[in-house]
């Protein structure tokens, strides 16, 4: 077990150096709180959860005093179902986030058995040392907090995601004077937000971008389906008022839009907009009465936007002079899936409207006037830039110090921080890595399985069965060639060349060697590498099985 030295720590285990992924954690005399719990997702060898290994954390899962969660999105709170039996914490969330996460308790069987308190918004919570107090940001979904953690040592603002609207539709304002407050009070350190921190000026409002959409949805002719992020429900308000001003049914296609929009009326929001019509019964309508609401705007394989594009959808048809409105933006790393996501739509003739198009679409990350506004509420001594690549956070904790804050330390996942007001600085680094949901099992990336998927991704694998009777006779072996041969004449050259190999040492070996196992699947080996090495160029995993 890592020793901690005395002081507070700070301990980021996900979402340093990446945008997503989230976990953090803070420590003093020996005593844990962590903040957020998050996933990220891909398809990285048939692994689409990917979370935080937490095996550092786990050695001290008795002193956890709690996993308090900053807001709902999955890279904060995603991975609480596949990785609280090895946390065994209380956990603490607002109203609306609280929902969400009693939802995928229930759905892992949870619900009883895992502590979750739910906190008004803008209370607070004493765990031992830290007295931690939610305080409301805005940002892409409700209840947005960052969260005031005050110690013995001092107080630590840990933003969460955040932006500054100051017409955020669904939820209140920041409260930026309870920030400036607490900067009067002294504030040791700032654990900031990234994302943005390239953007000149100011992220725009929510409430800016409402009216484009209305008036964009009433100028089409036919069927309208909008690819939005489920969790924005501000977003998510203003499609179904698209859909009231221009005299259309709306029906949600995705699961994570029915549960985001079943949260959203649990929590008291979206109470004043017009009912939802199964799809179905959108399809029957006509062309232009009906506007529904999709998830995919990533081009995820299995989302409603891509089985509509693919013309796989159970309920669902777009044609020719339809609309596709991406009321989104593109995630790095997803340019490619949305960019053969769209050209499907164009090439059935469905127009594709995109935020480069028009302006229907705002972020959820502050830009560089608000991280300058953030900084002057707050002064803190130390600022640690987070939710962001090496490159993001690098240029906060530059843009930091040319305002005036007199110390930066820019983390990495598994950087043990010694925030001391005098020399803050990286003291060791502690095991961090990544977990995935393979299955219904939680597995960690760098074990073995997972190492021999990721090689047969690239190199292919052979098998050869041998059959050897108590004679010693050799059988005529059995191969089988998986993701090598391009083509049956290949496959052909791979089996001449391989029966080749092995009868050459049927030739020239003693009897006394088909005896020996070990010594029979090495030469097998030999002659299998060799001839897929001269035929196709590769290096593959190779399975020899012996019957005798």
């Amino acid at each position: 077990m890592t020793k901690v030295k005395g002081g507070l720590h700070f301990l980021p285990l996900g979402g340093s150096g990446e945008i997503g992924m989230n976990l953090n954690l803070y420590e003093y005399e020996g005593k844990w709180l962590m903040v957020d719990c998050g996933v990220t997702f891909g398809n990285k060898l048939g692994i689409d959860v990917i979370m935080p290994d937490t095996e550092f954390i786990e050695k001290y899962r008795g002193k956890i005093l709690g996993l308090v969660l900053t807001h709902g999105h999955e890279d904060h709170i995603g991975a609480v179902p596949y990785l609280w039996k090895r946390l065994l914490c209380p956990m603490y969330a607002t109203p609306f986030t609280a929902v969400l996460v009693r939802g995928k308790l229930r759905e892992a069987g949870l619900l009883d058995a895992a502590a979750l308190v739910e906190v008004p918004i803008g209370g607070d919570v004493q765990l031992g040392p830290f007295d931690v107090e939610f305080i409301t940001l805005t940002h892409s979904i409700p209840e947005p907090n960052a969260l005031a953690i005050k110690t013995p040592v001092g107080t630590v603002i840990h933003t969460g995601d955040w932006k500054l609207d100051p017409q955020p539709l669904i939820g209140e304002a920041a409260d930026e004077k309870r920030l400036r407050e607490l900067g009067d009070e002294g504030v040791l350190a700032l654990v900031c937000d990234s994302t943005n921190v390239f953007v000149e000026g100011r992220t725009a409002s929510e409430s800016e971008v409402r009216q484009n959409i209305i008036d964009l949805v009433k100028k089409q002719k036919n069927r309208v389906a909008i690819g939005l992020f489920a969790s924005n429900v501000a977003r998510l308000e203003t499609c179904l008022l698209a859909a009231k001003a221009s005299k259309r049914h709306v029906a949600l296609l995705g699961r994570s839009l029915h549960r985001m929009y079943r949260a959203a009326r649990e929590s008291g929001y979206l109470l004043n907009t017009p009912d939802l019509v199964e799809a179905e019964h959108a399809m029957s309508l006509p062309r232009n009465k009906c506007l529904f609401l999709c998830t995919g705007s990533q081009g995820e394989s299995r989302a409603a936007l891509t089985r509509i594009a693919n013309k796989k959808h159970q309920s669902v048809l777009l044609k020719a002079k339809d609309t596709v409105i991406f009321s989104s933006r593109q995630i790095p790393g997803n340019e490619t899936a949305i960019g053969a996501l769209q050209n499907a739509l164009q090439s059935q003739g469905i127009e594709v409207i995109g935020s480069r198009d028009e302006f229907i679409h705002v972020s959820g990350h502050p830009a560089r006037d608000e991280l300058r506004d953030m900084y002057e509420l707050i002064r803190p001594q130390i600022l640690v830039p987070v939710h962001g690549e090496q490159i993001h956070m690098r240029e906060q904790a530059e843009l930091g110090k040319q305002l005036g804050i007199p110390k930066a330390i820019v983390p990495f996942n598994g950087s043990l921080i010694h925030l001391s007001p005098d020399n803050p600085k990286i003291i060791k680094e502690v095991h961090n890595g990544r977990l995935g949901y393979d299955g219904n099992r939680v597995v960690p990336f760098d074990c073995q399985h997972i190492s021999d998927r990721s090689y047969l991704s690239q190199e292919g694998i052979v098998f050869l069965t041998m059959v050897i009777n108590d004679a010693g006779e050799v059988d005529q072996p059995s191969l089988s060639f998986v993701g090598l041969a391009a083509n049956k004449e290949e496959e052909g050259l791979l089996t001449h060349g391989v029966l080749t190999e092995i009868a050459y040492f049927i030739e020239n070996e003693p009897p006394s060697s088909w005896q020996n196992d070990a010594i029979v699947q090495e030469f097998c080996s030999i002659a299998v590498r060799r001839t897929v090495r001269k035929v196709c160029g590769r290096k593959p995993m190779i399975v020899v099985h012996i019957i005798r």
